[in-house]
C-alpha cells in the first residue's frame, strides 16, 4: 500500500459485521449498523509536543482496535474502503 498517515492518524480497515442474529435471523445489508471494529493499516509517527518532543502511537499495524460510531473520513484506496482517524478517536485495542 502507498499511503502513510502522517503525524497521530492511523489507517483503518473495518471489520465485517455477523450476517445473522444470535437466533439465526439474516440480517439485510439495509438493517446493518456499520461496524466500530476495525484492524490499523497503518500508522503515523506520532504526534509532538509543544517542545518538539515526538509522544510515540499507542498502536501499531495489525492491532484490532474499537472506535466511535462517528469516527473518521472514510476513503476509497486500492479498491477498498477504509478510515482515516487520529489516535485519539480509538478508544481501545481489541486482544
Amino acid at each position: 500500500m502507498a499511503f502513510t498517515p502522517l503525524h497521530d492518524r492511523v489507517l483503518v480497515e473495518r471489520v465485517e459485521g455477523e450476517e445473522k442474529t444470535a437466533g439465526g435471523l439474516i440480517i439485510p445489508d439495509t438493517a446493518k449498523e456499520k461496524p466500530a471494529e476495525g484492524i490499523v493499516k497503518a500508522c503515523g509517527e506520532g504526534a509532538r509536543k509543544d517542545s518538539g518532543e515526538l509522544v510515540p502511537m499507542s498502536v501499531k499495524e495489525g492491532d484490532k482496535i474499537l472506535f466511535g460510531k462517528w469516527s473518521g473520513t472514510e476513503i476509497k484506496l486500492d479498491g477498498k474502503d477504509l478510515l482515516i482517524m487520529k489516535e485519539s478517536d480509538i478508544l481501545g485495542i481489541i486482544s
